[in-house]
């Protein structure tokens, strides 16, 4: 319009009516809303702590943190400010057959399916670290999350029997078919305990998706983000971030609530029938890295 105007030297008005453009959308001007550049900062600051997150995600965060903003207004300034999370291409896998899947014996209630696996990285000097995980698959939550330089059968024994002490006895606990997690020590315990192992078929890692879903944001917001100067660096850190997912990071498949949150709005008590069988492993050099519900 600006263009016509000074081309055919004539007023807004008649540029308007000859182009049947409404003179409103000439003369309106884009009011910024007063609170919205303390909205980038805290955007900003959320992306700085949070690399990994996508605009979803830091919706949800900024919600957690008092913000009432929906979610048009925070994709419109993650655009503006050229914000966005790189992603890397997937191929995709078929679900597989076998009938311990997470497809086909999906959790039902809370502390009725646990998943647990192992995940491998290396600290600083090229040592090796094994990180040991445990999964609720109803509620999400990690109940656990240790670091070692090396984890045998019955060192699981003992981190297991450290969760069931806290948090009661599952109804199931799936895994796929390492050697740590088909031992006959950790079979003859769980099976005196009254758990019943759900294994995969072999070469089929899909089939315990919430344990592999688990480790992909473990190792994108943990194990890549870091640099771990040895264990002990490592142990605090993994500490650190498992309560930050438990308790802080929104979930998209809870409505963006935290684990910890959605556990505790749950009516149902934890499963725990059988009484825990008396553990037989090393005696605990290391205190229980789980936290509870709440804490």
């Amino acid at each position: 319009m600006r263009h016509v105007q000074s081309q055919l030297d004539v007023s807004q008005r008649r540029a308007c009516r000859a182009l049947d453009q409404p003179r409103s959308t000439q003369r309106y001007v884009v009011r910024v809303p007063d609170d919205e550049a303390t909205l980038v900062a805290a955007m900003h600051a959320l992306v700085r702590g949070h690399p990994r997150y996508g605009y979803r995600m830091i919706c949800a965060k900024l919600r957690q943190d008092g913000w009432r903003v929906n979610r048009k207004r925070v994709y419109r300034l993650w655009k503006r400010e050229g914000l966005k999370v790189w992603k890397r291409q997937r191929k995709k896998r078929r679900m597989g057959q076998s009938e311990n899947g997470c497809v086909r014996r999906l959790a039902e209630r809370k502390d009725d399916v646990w998943a647990w696996d192992f995940i491998h990285d290396r600290d600083e000097c090229g040592r090796p670290l094994k990180w040991l995980s445990l999964v609720d698959e109803f509620t999400r939550e990690c109940l656990l999350l240790e670091v070692a330089r090396s984890i045998k059968a019955a060192d699981v024994v003992e981190l297991v029997s450290q969760v069931m002490l806290i948090r009661g006895v599952p109804g199931h606990i799936r895994s796929d078919n390492g050697p740590e997690l088909i031992a006959a020590a950790l079979r003859r315990y769980l099976s005196q305990a009254g758990v019943e192992t759900l294994y995969i078929a072999p070469g089929s890692p899909w089939e315990n998706g919430y344990a592999e879903s688990f480790h992909s944001r473990a190792r994108d917001e943990l194990l890549d983000a870091e640099l771990f100067d040895g264990l002990k660096d490592a142990k605090v850190l993994a500490a650190r971030w498992q309560n930050e997912y438990n308790h802080r990071r929104p979930h998209s498949s809870l409505g963006y609530q935290t684990p910890a949150a959605y556990a505790a709005s749950l009516a149902d008590p934890p499963v725990g029938a059988p009484p825990l069988p008396p553990a037989q492993p090393a005696a605990q050099t290391q205190p229980p890295t789980l936290m509870a519900t709440g804490t």
